[in-house]
């Protein structure tokens, strides 16, 4: 099973959250996860807020 840290992971890597990656983390989201799961979504979520990561979904509505 897929965990949150691990979409992050991915997404830090490549400085790129796809649309279906953040499906994932939302749906994942909703189940139970550790505390490092949560670290690594604020993570993602910093990194998305200083422009680290690009989000697909941003760029398909024209938001930068």
């Amino acid at each position: 099973m897929t965990r949150i840290r691990d979409v992050v992971e991915r997404a830090l890597a490549t400085g790129y959250l796809t649309v279906e990656a953040e499906n994932q983390l939302r749906q994942l989201l909703t189940t139970h996860y550790e505390l490092e799961d949560l670290n690594a979504f604020m993570t993602l979520q910093e990194a998305a807020m200083t422009g680290k990561v690009k989000q697909e979904s941003r760029e398909r509505c024209g938001i930068k």
